[in-house]
């Protein structure tokens, strides 16, 4: 059970990613609750997925009164990838590595030895919800193609 995870500023900076192995939903759940407690003044989650896992994240934000907000994969790729840049799965994570890496930079997070698919797309569904949120009107000129 492999999450990744990115966390933005109120200026639409990336202030850190990772990618976490809960293992099982009990050790999600409580990795979830650890996690917000550690985070301060957090307003939005951006979730991409459905089913149980997300139902973790979505009664602990609700519990929080944290905003949410539940995507697919399809709804952020849209917005940051060619249509032929996304002709199969893996060629979407390949494009997702590459704009988290363009994001990383701009934001001047620390750069990665290897950035594992899912913190690449959990930065891509971040800036996703960045932008929805109104924390940045565009994405960055540096960050774009």
């Amino acid at each position: 059970m492999r999450t990744g995870l990115a966390l933005y500023n109120h200026d639409g900076r990336l202030a850190w990613y990772r990618s976490h192995n809960f293992g099982s939903t009990t050790r999600l759940r409580r990795g979830v609750y650890s996690l917000l407690n550690d985070i301060p003044h957090l307003a939005w989650i951006i979730l991409e997925g459905g089913g149980n896992i997300a139902d973790i994240w979505l009664k602990e934000a609700e519990r929080r009164k944290i905003g949410i907000r539940q995507i697919n994969a399809e709804t952020w790729r849209e917005r940051f990838l060619y249509s032929r840049e996304q002709r199969s799965g893996q060629q979407a994570k390949n494009h997702a590595e590459q704009l988290a890496r363009r994001i990383i930079t701009w934001s001047n997070a620390t750069n990665p030895t290897s950035l594992r698919h899912d913190a690449a797309e959990a930065i891509a569904i971040g800036m996703w919800g960045v932008l929805e949120v109104g924390w940045l009107e565009q994405l960055p000129s540096t960050v774009r193609r």
